[in-house]
């Protein structure tokens, strides 16, 4: 999502004359797009925010301005704060002000240390300029869509209620003229985003309220779209409908990332995930019913408080029992104002540490024994972009698995046949089905 939202703002300073530029040192403008999911990543920002200083004080020195914005969750989460800790700082937007940013960028130019962080009920996402033509065909052949924001679910752990809002989805024709002005472009895989995305509800052509299922299908249907994914889901919403698009719609994509977060009734109780491990493998089941060959990936958060070892092993027995063919792991890390950071028993970094290390080492595991039992398969790769080695491109598989083969910038776009002959550390190599005799660069 917040790669889908920096290419917007991107989109909507461009009409003020603003172009992308590859380094901060080439910039007039520097924004940071910021998550505050983890405290890890929030500290990170104030790293950034301190190079970011030294590169003002350079161009003020040559006579040049430099203006820094901070964007995202951690500017809706500190606001005026983050001013006061970081002077370097001239603006900081929330996500829900995003259509703002021209007006923003000249007001702070004038007035550093703007604070714009309200949560307003106005679409954003009406206000936001389109990307040109242009831009589209140079971000690739991929493309992110957000059609839900925000969560009502209140996980103990999270702050996305407060830093984003309650969850709010796009009308269908929106999310429609994005897609299609997307396909126009040569674009061919869309990778619709929520918060809780699978509880999308946003008003149709007749005024009701469509699914994401219904959603889906007609995505399906516009010209030049071949492939569709969503992200990120919730076990709860996970409907018989939806299971049933996975199923019966051949450009829906054989990959769920489902989120568990852990393997314990009591932690997910704790947590207000409002499913248990029970549910989870249920839902699992009858996806994999329902499309054999889905590829599961999920995340996990180790060392919540008052996990037991008995506990944490319930999460590894659960990873056993399911099977991932990807997941993100992480330690347990306290947000301001969430329920949990108030939470008695506290984990000690140490045992968390030590948890997640056990915990990704089984996760890396499985995803290289997913990935190993891909070799000898010949699959349909979309080539999205030049390799590391010359003659050498990338693309997707199905299961989203990157694929390198050795051919010309010709297919980069095309989804073809591919035969995979070899695994790397998290990638694998192939040979497009009528070059069989082309070296594969390993």
């Amino acid at each position: 999502m917040n790669v889908y939202d920096a290419e917007r703002m991107i989109d909507t300073l461009a009409p003020e004359g603003f172009i992308s530029v590859e380094v901060a040192e080439d910039a007039d403008l520097v924004v940071l797009n910021t998550c505050h999911i983890r405290e890890k990543a929030a500290e990170k920002v104030y790293s950034e925010l301190g190079r970011l200083r030294v590169l003002k004080e350079a161009a003020a020195a040559e006579g040049r301005k430099l203006m820094v914005a901070v964007a995202g969750c951690v500017a809706q989460a500190e606001g005026a704060d983050m001013v006061r800790r970081a002077p370097v700082v001239d603006l900081v937007v929330g996500p829900q002000s995003y259509h703002r940013l021209p007006e923003l960028v000249a007001r702070a130019a004038d007035r550093p240390g703007l604070v714009e962080t309200a949560l307003t009920p106005e679409d954003k996402f009406d206000r936001l300029a389109p990307p040109s033509p242009a831009a589209i065909a140079g971000r690739g052949t991929a493309a992110f869509v957000t059609i839900q924001e925000g969560c009502s679910r209140f996980c103990t752990f999270c702050v996305v209620p407060g830093t984003r809002g309650g969850e709010v989805s796009r009308p269908v024709a929106a999310v429609l003229a994005d897609v299609t002005r997307l396909a126009n472009a040569g674009v061919r895989e869309i990778t619709v985003l929520g918060q809780n995305v699978n509880a999308y509800r946003g008003e149709g052509p007749d005024g009701a309220p469509w699914k994401l299922p219904r959603l889906l299908a007609r995505l399906a249907e516009v010209p030049g779209i071949a492939r569709l994914r969503y992200a990120t889901s919730h076990p709860r919403a996970m409907s018989d409908e939806l299971i049933a698009a996975h199923r019966d719609l051949p450009q829906l994509m054989p990959y769920l990332h489902l989120p568990v977060q852990s393997g314990s009734d009591r932690i997910l109780a704790a947590m207000n995930r409002r499913h248990g491990r029970d549910l989870y493998f249920e839902r699992i089941d009858r996806v994999r019913a329902a499309r054999p060959d889905i590829a599961i990936s999920s995340d996990f958060i180790v060392g919540f408080p008052g996990e037991t070892d008995a506990e944490f092993a319930d999460t590894m027995d659960l990873v056993r029992r399911v099977g991932f063919a990807s997941a993100y792991s992480f330690k347990y890390s306290p947000r301001p104002g969430t329920p949990a950071a108030a939470m008695e028993a506290q984990v000690p970094d140490a045992v968390k540490s030590e948890r997640l290390t056990a915990l990704q080492a089984l996760l890396e595991a499985q995803q290289r024994a997913f990935n190993a039992a891909s070799v000898g398969r010949t699959v349909e790769v979309l080539f999205e972009k030049p390799g590391r080695l010359p003659g050498q491109i990338v693309g997707k598989s199905p299961h989203l698995q990157a694929v390198h083969v050795q051919a010309g910038p010709e297919m980069l776009g095309r989804i073809v046949p591919v035969r995979l002959v070899a695994v790397g550390s998290h990638t694998l190599f192939g040979e497009l089905e009528d070059a069989a005799a082309r070296p594969i660069a390993v």
